[in-house]
């Protein structure tokens, strides 16, 4: 492990940067107490080598007898600490200068600036959380809704990395059973009993199958989708996005054309994160802005998962409403038809006849919202939502990939058994499958996997 630069004691900033109450300088490797003692002076003039596991300690950060900063020190010692080595952390004032000047003054004194998640990256190397685990952490920071932070919080509590391992176990079990007989065809090590290697297989492609059918629903809640607020001019789109996000972000006038650039949120539908955008209206632009605003516009509904398509039915259907509905052909929709507080004049059978989602609201008084926001949640999750979100969910592309191979090397192994081929086939089947699972878990891995992963942490995770 040493080729991962484990022998480095490594710092960072692990807190936001900003102004803050308190902001922390974490210390993580074999030298860690060490540089500690050449940098913080206790109150009571003790030196951070000394003292116990857990423990905080009030004092200052100190170069050369210049006061830096009054702070408090935790000190973990190994192997108990997140990164398994000794972690010293500094908690400074929050101001990105004081921070700075103590981070400066440790790496001064023999530490290397950590890269991007190696406190994680230690934490996984050195054995105290599997590489699921570890990618967790980030879907734990990252997490925009309660429902994608408990789907976080599982996986990084061992649920994915539980099961695996209970599939690997049986599997193992199974491998070890045929290549004692494909080793010792004549000694007397009793038959292989293919029935009830088969009935473990299929148990496992049972469960493989239910994780993977809620694999979507896992991404959709850790990733969210894009929707696009969609109309012409006037018909409201703007107090609609207001109604969404429950504050006034986007301006409201009377006047047609007042948006004239796309204005983007995230907000938490029934636990979906959706990246919501409210665009120009579709309009013959009158000139160069409102044709930017325009073409900008067609393009976050071309890449859009879900357009609102919202009317006005105070008026009749325009020439840009028909312009419209004929080009969202084949998209997501859910129609909307806007202003049930007024008179309605709308053909609304011309609409009835065209989409079959479509919902009456007021944007300005706030009315049936609640039933817009339950048929982003039907249509996004095709009536199936899974209340038990502490469950085995998946949710990364990379475990979902490996989830599909090992499924499809279970099912060859069944067929082979099925059609009576050699136990040779059906042990490489089944060694080809362990392979997979080993992925996901990081019982075996390449730099290159290990750098594309945790690249997208911050540097103080």
């Amino acid at each position: 492990m040493e080729k991962y630069g484990l022998n480095d004691t490594i710092a960072a900033i692990a807190t936001p940067i900003g102004e803050s109450g308190i902001g922390i300088v974490r210390i993580s490797g074999k030298d860690a107490l060490a540089i500690a003692d050449r940098v913080f002076v206790s109150r009571d003039k003790k030196k951070p080598s000394t003292f116990k596991t857990y423990t905080t300690h009030y004092g200052w950060i100190v170069r050369e007898a210049e006061v830096i900063d009054e702070v408090i020190l935790t000190v973990m010692r190994a192997p108990r600490s997140y990164t398994k080595e000794d972690i010293v952390e500094i908690n400074c004032h929050g101001g990105i200068l004081a921070l700075r000047a103590a981070l400066d003054l440790v790496l001064e004194n023999g530490c290397r600036l950590a890269e991007p998640g190696e406190f994680t990256k230690r934490a996984f190397l050195n054995g105290r959380i599997d590489l699921a685990q570890a990618e967790a952490v980030l879907d734990i920071i990252r997490a925009k809704t309660d429902s994608a932070l408990k789907i976080g919080i599982g996986q990084l509590k061992g649920n994915l990395s539980s099961q695996i391992n209970n599939f690997r176990k049986i599997l193992l079990d199974i491998l070890s059973q045929i290549e004692v007989n494909i080793d010792f065809p004549e000694e007397e090590v009793g038959a292989v009993d293919l029935k009830a290697i088969s009935q473990n297989l299929d148990g496992i492609n049972k469960e493989l199958k239910d994780i993977l059918e809620s694999s979507k629903q896992g991404r959709i809640l850790r990733e969210g989708i894009n929707a696009v607020i969609a109309g012409s001019p006037n018909v409201g789109k703007s107090s609609l996005l207001n109604a969404l996000l429950k504050q006034e972000r986007a301006i409201v006038t009377p006047v047609a054309g007042t948006t004239r650039d796309t204005i983007e949120e995230v907000i938490d539908i029934r636990g979906i994160p959706i990246r919501i955008v409210d665009t120009a209206g579709i309009i013959e632009p009158r000139d160069l802005i409102e044709k930017k605003a325009v073409w900008r516009s067609r393009r976050y509904i071309d890449s859009a998962d879900l357009v609102i398509l919202l009317f006005d039915g105070s008026r009749r259907l325009s020439r840009e409403d028909a312009l419209l509905m004929r080009k969202l052909k084949g998209k997501a929709i859910i129609t909307i038809i806007n202003k049930m507080d007024l008179k309605q004049r709308i053909e609304r059978a011309k609409i009835s006849k065209r989409f079959k989602c479509v919902i009456d609201i007021s944007a300005k008084k706030l009315k049936n919202i609640g039933l817009l926001e339950q048929a982003i949640a039907d249509l996004v999750y095709n009536g199936k939502v899974s209340s038990n979100l502490e469950s085995i969910m998946v949710s990364k592309l990379r475990h979902i990939e490996a989830l599909k191979k090992v499924e499809k090397f279970i099912a060859q192994a069944l067929n082979s058994l099925d059609n009576k081929l050699s136990l040779e086939f059906i042990a490489q089947d089944i060694q080809d499958a362990l392979t997979y699972l080993d992925s996901i878990l990081g019982k075996d891995f390449s730099q290159d996997l290990l750098d594309k992963i945790f690249s997208e942490f911050c540097i103080g995770k």
